[in-house]
Order: C-alpha cells, then structure tokens, then sequence
C-alpha cells in the first residue's frame, strides 16, 4: 500500500512538472475556451458550441462504445507508441533493454510504412477528450508522458521538426517526388498537441507545437509558388485548420501565414464558382480543406470562405452520400446521383464521416440549420456507431453497401489504417454535439443520455431517453432560482407523424413542423420536467435509381441478416500479414444472393412488421414479399453479412 502511495505522488508530481494544471477546454469550435485564444472568432455566430467537460454521459450504448474505447486506448503502451518517434531521433534513454525490448507495432505504424506516427497524434486527441468527458486523471498521464517523449525527440533532431519519419519524406513532397502524404500525417501530430493544450492546459505541448510550427514556417516561407502548388498536389489533410488554430491560441501572424499557404486552389477554385468537381477526388484529402475554410471565416476572414464551405457541404450531403450519410467507393468520390452503381465493398470510408462531421459542426455554429444537425444524427448513429465491434473493440474501414458483404474489423496492433486512427477519436466524443446555447437559448440537438451544466445560466439539464430504440426523450431541468429561458427541441425532419411535448405532464400545442425547432420559452423552475415523444416509422428511401431503395425506421437504417456463408474465421485480419491488404478482400459473397424484393408498389409497413419484444427488429412477411428476412439497425449487425439497398421488383 505504501508503495502505492509513493507512486501515485510521483505521477501526481510529474504532472506538474510538465505543467498540464487541472483545466481543460475542447476543440476549437465558435465559443470555446476564450481564456485560451488570442485572435477571438469575429464572424456572426448563431450558435456556441459547450465546453465537453460541461456534459457528461449517462449509461447507454454510446458511453459503452466508449469504454471499449477506453480500454484499447489505455492498453497501448507509450514506449510502443514513442518508438518509431525515438528511432528516427536516435534516441532510446530509459528504455531498459533499448531498442529491441520494445514490440514494434504494424500495418500503417510498422517501420516501413510512411504514415508511421499518425496514431499517437490521434491518441494525443483521443486521451484528451476522454480526459474532458471523463474527468478522469488516468487519461491526461499517459497523454502526458507521449507529450514528454516527443518532446524529447523533437530536442534530439533539433530544429523543432518532430516526426517518426526522417525529414527527408517531407522534402520529397516539396521536390514533387513520390511520398505517402508525409504532411497528412504531422497533421494529426500538430492536432493531437493542440488537443492536449486546449482540453488539458498542457503548456509543454504548446511549447512542442509552436517549435514545430515555427519549423514549418522556415521549411515553406522560402518556396516559389509552383514549389508551393506542386507540394499541395499531395494529400495534407487538415494543415489549414490546425495553422489557423494555432494562430488563434498564439497571435503568430507566421501560423496564419502557414494556413494561408495551405490554401489548395485547384481544389477549391472550381467550388467557388459553384462547380461540383468531386468525381474521382480522394474524398479524405479534399473534407478538411473546408473545415480549414470555416475556421478562417469564423476569424474574420473573406465571407466567400462560408460560401464555399457551405456549397461543398450540401453537395456532399445531397449527392455524393449514402443513405448512412457516408460517402466514396475506393475512398474517392463518385458522380454525383450515382449511388446505385457504387455498391461495393470498399464504401463509406470512416474517415470521411468523420471529418465531414467536424466541418457539420463549425457550419451549425454558423447557421443553426436543422438540415445540418439531421445530418449530424444520421451519420453518426448509422455509421460511427456501428463502426466499432461490440465484441472486440475493434473497428472498421469501410462500412460497405455489397448486398450480402459484411464489416472487416481493425487488429488490436497490426492495423492502424487511417480510420483505427479517427476511431480513437470517434467513440471518446460523443458528447460534443448534443448541446448548443446563445444568449438564453438552449438547443437540443441530440437524444443521448446525458447531463448538461451550463454553467453560464446556472442550470443543469438532465436528458433520458432510450434512443434510438424509440424516439422518446426527456429533460428535467435543475435551477436555484427560476430562469427565463427558451429551450429549442430539434423537430427532425424523420418525424413526419407529429411531435408530442408535455411539460410537467401537461401537453403543450406544437405550431412547428418537421426539420424545424420546437421553441419553448418560459420561466424555468427546479425540476421541471419535459417529455418529447416523436413517433419513428418505416420509410422506403428510394436511392438515384426509383427502384433502388434503403428502409428506414425514424433516422435508423435497418439492413436485413444474411448469414455467415463463406465469410472467413477468425476475423480476415488476424493475420498480422493481411494487415494492410483490404483492397484484395474477397468477401466470398454466396452465388445467388440477390438483393431483390418483390415489394414494388407495395407499402413497407404492410410487408415489414415489428418483432414483439426485440426493438428496433423486423420480418418480412415472405408471402407478400417472396423472401423471410430479418431487419435490424445496420449499427447493430457484426460479424455476419447483411443487406441495406434493395431492388424492387
């Protein structure tokens, strides 16, 4: 016990001697941690985004995704994550056994792979926001010690360019030579020590940061504009954004030189003229280029730069989309209002939602537009949620749309695919986007379980819902002193058989429509209570074909069980030298398999109907249909084949 003690005083110490403090804030979204920036956001704000460490989650299945998270975050040893760091650097002190006592991780982090160190920045950001949900110091002490072994690195290498690969990739990159996209991967460095700065006042990787900044900035300021064109034709993924934010925390004009150095014309030219130039674009390489666009907006920058970030939005969303709310085949882009012809294995890149959910925040803050936050709930109940496996933690790629295909999941250390990545994002944040507030308006985006101090009003906001097996929420709200308020219920667009509002049972008139906000103002008293209760039905979403269609329950896409013929065990990727071989994937779908339904013409709640006792499950009726199958949330199915468009016969 005495040792115990004596350990938990050392690591109590060590945390402030790197000088992390207690407080911490979150991303960088409109509203946020104005004690840490200097260059306040100026553009016109509908609605702030909260602190996440102003809501917590209650028990449901979002906070179990994330204690799986959690686990496999916490498993993954520093040494191992510092390691390909420390041997670009030369630098191996206190490693007892040195170089080789380390187990080297695989697949995208293996030594001879040229993403290698993209993880640990995006654990950097993972730990973070878990540290911000949770509260919990377990979390900030690992991510202190990364932070203080890349800290030693960078020392070692001595010019404030810190990577786990040499240099030299990134002048290949300027030279125009064949590199795997070496800036894409600092970017989740520079990210990931941000992160720690912002949401656990981790001044040393600020410190860490800006030396790695101020780097970038005497690599680049001396390039010529077609070295500068000729380098930005490589994938980058979001440099703009996180110069930007540097450049907000900082005052630097040289990190707002640097994001406007990212600018990538031939991309975003043609979006300004409001050209959709998508088709064959390396969807993942061109989202982030818009969120570094709406951060430059919200400083003060060209209004165009909303425009284009807008234009791009819905282009995606209304024609480059799945039912999901995912997007790409082969990671790219496809002709718009093509879906039918890109079922396949290889959809719905995590990445992609991911990012596409960030740039969906920054524009909420911007427009408070229902559409967006429809959007938001889509994507991420349909996709992020069902991305990882309940069963081992584990997460997949792609989330594929070949009828009869089934989710290929992650190894614990033998992946690490850009969306394992992602992932250690994905699943610690699931608080972030329920909540919005301006002024004396709470907005109510989400129906997750949750608690929400908003401490500016003096009010707590308890949310219980068992969504989305139902489509039932309700808050009661916790005040010292009676409060004029207007709480803002989104209306979603799915609810299209009415809405029902109580207020301490006492039912109120509902004037709005769907994919509105039902906008309720009074004078809040301790232990209100409001109870909402919007009816989910079955709706057949025909896709670019009339005859092609996604089944729906509210927001939920249901895919029907397939089985498991032909389909490998163990998982396809636990052979560690199948790592990074997913395009070779043969799904072996059964021959005869076929997607079709004879329910043309016919309406899906007289073929489809509820499974007594099981939520959110159907059957067909074979007789009305030809085919007895059961549907369940695409979220919800793992290691067995399944169905989610349907042609109609």
């Amino acid at each position: 016990m005495k040792q115990l003690i004596k350990l938990a005083i050392i690591l109590i110490i060590f945390s402030f001697i790197l000088g992390t403090g207690g407080a911490f804030a979150q991303s960088q979204y409109p509203g946020q941690h104005q004690d840490k920036l200097t260059v306040k956001e100026t553009a016109p704000v509908k609605a702030y985004a909260f602190e996440m460490s102003d809501i917590q989650l209650l028990p449901s299945r979002f906070t179990e995704n994330m204690e799986r998270e959690e686990k496999w975050i916490m498993s993954l040893g520093v040494d191992r994550l510092l390691h390909s760091f420390r041997t670009n650097a030369g630098v191996y002190a206190g490693l007892e056994g040195g170089y080789d006592s380390v187990e080297k991780l695989g697949g995208w982090e293996s030594l001879d792979c040229e993403l290698r160190g993209h993880t640990t920045g995006h654990i950097l950001s993972g730990l973070a926001m878990l540290y911000a949900t949770t509260g919990d110091d377990q979390y900030k002490l690992k991510a202190d010690s990364l932070v203080a072994g890349l800290a030693e690195v960078q020392e070692a290498l001595g010019d404030g360019y810190l990577g786990a690969f040499p240099e030299n990739l990134i002048n290949r990159n300027i030279a125009g030579q064949r590199v795997w996209a070496p800036w894409y991967t600092l970017h989740k460095i520079y990210s990931g020590l941000i992160d720690q700065y912002l949401y656990c006042d981790n001044q040393r990787a600020l410190e860490v940061v800006k030396k790695m900044g101020d780097w970038a900035y005497n690599k680049l300021k001396p390039l010529s504009q077609d070295q500068r064109k000729l380098m930005l034709r490589n994938e980058f993924g979001g440099m703009n954004d996180s110069f930007y934010a540097l450049y907000q925390i900082t005052g630097d004009e040289h990190y707002k030189w640097l994001a406007e150095f990212f600018y990538h014309e031939d991309a975003l030219n043609p979006l300004q003229a409001g050209e959709d130039n998508l088709e064959k674009k390396h969807a993942n390489t061109f989202i982030p280029k818009l969120i570094g666009l709406t951060r430059a907006y919200e400083i003060g920058e060209d209004k165009q730069n909303k425009d284009v970030a807008e234009f791009f939005w819905n282009t995606v969303v209304d024609h480059h989309s799945f039912c999901t709310g995912s997007n790409s085949d082969k990671e790219k882009f496809f002709k718009p209002d093509h879906q039918s012809q890109h079922l396949t294995g290889y959809t719905g890149e995590t990445c992609n939602v991911y990012n596409m959910l960030k740039l969906t925040r920054h524009l909420f803050c911007l427009d408070a537009d229902v559409k967006e936050a429809d959007y938001y709930e889509k994507a991420l109940c349909n996709h992020i949620l069902g991305q990882q496996d309940p069963e081992s933690g584990m997460v997949a790629y792609f989330l594929p749309m070949l009828p009869g295909a089934h989710k290929v999941y992650s190894t614990y250390d033998r992946s690490f695919w850009c969306c394992v990545g992602t992932g250690f994002e994905n699943h610690a944040k699931y608080g972030e986007a329920i909540y919005y507030h301006k002024g004396s308006e709470l907005f109510v985006n989400l129906f997750i379980p949750s608690e929400l101090n908003w401490e500016e009003q003096g009010v707590q906001v308890i949310q219980e819902t068992t969504f989305p097996e139902e489509g039932k929420s309700s808050l009661t709200i916790k005040t010292d002193s009676p409060k004029n308020l207007t709480l803002k219920v989104r209306y979603p667009s799915w609810a299209t058989s009415g809405a029902t509002i109580t207020i301490n049972g006492k039912k109120i008139r509902v004037k709005e429509k769907p994919g509105s906000y039902i906008a309720i103002t009074r004078s809040w008293q301790d232990g209100d209570h409001v109870d909402i209760d919007y009816p989910m039905t079955l709706k057949m979403t025909p896709s670019d074909d009339p005859d092609l269609v996604s089944i729906s329950y509210g927001p939920i896409v249901l895919a029907a069980e397939i089985g498991t013929e032909g389909m490998e065990s163990p998982a396809p990727f636990s052979n560690p030298n199948l790592h990074n071989d997913y395009y070779t994937y043969d799904f072996k779908v059964p021959a005869g398999l076929t997607n079709e339904l004879d329910a043309k013409g016919k309406s899906v709640s007289k073929w489809l109907v509820p499974v007594d006792g099981k939520p959110l499950t159907f059957k067909t009726d074979k007789a009305l249909v030809g085919k007895d199958l059961t549907f369940r949330p695409l979220y919800d199915i793992h290691h067995e084949r399944y169905s989610v468009y349907w042609k109609l016969k």
